[in-house]
């Protein structure tokens, strides 16, 4: 059996970046874990260091089950530099390559629309896209 991963982003703004994700990706809030019936209520049961707020993270799932569970955690420290790792968001949809380039820029453009950014596209492949605070990704199609 293949081990599960969890993807963890850090940023400025939890709330920010959490709804462009939610957007980005269709996922949800997580629910806390049993027996929390909050957020809230499960952080506290931690000793955590004086001012962490619950309001500095998000936990985002798939409502599905199928794609890893997203951690949004705010952090002092800015982003200085490309990121190592990059997530691709696959558009779905099978035809000719004109018809998936269309849906890769359509994808594009809603993704904009949502506060992302493009930064680099190669023509009838991919788009090179920012979330919100620069974290980098890239939008493509699935596979065909």
């Amino acid at each position: 059996m293949a081990t599960r991963i969890d993807l963890t982003l850090d940023c400025a703004d939890a709330p920010l970046l959490a709804a462009f994700w939610k957007t980005a990706l269709g996922y949800v809030d997580e629910p806390p874990p049993a027996p929390f019936r909050t957020r809230k209520e499960w952080h506290a049961q931690f000793d955590l260091p004086e001012g962490d707020s619950v309001d500095d993270a998000a936990w985002l799932c798939d409502p599905d089950g199928v794609g890893p569970r997203l951690t949004i955690l705010s952090v002092p420290e800015p982003k200085v530099a490309k990121n190592r790792l990059h997530m691709d968001v696959r558009v779905p949809g099978h035809g000719s390559p004109e018809e998936r380039w269309a849906r890769i820029r359509a994808e594009s453009a809603r993704l904009v629309a949502a506060g992302g950014r493009v930064q680099e596209v190669f023509e009838g492949h991919h788009v090179v896209m920012a979330d919100p605070e620069g974290n980098e990704f890239c939008v493509a199609a699935g596979a065909a």
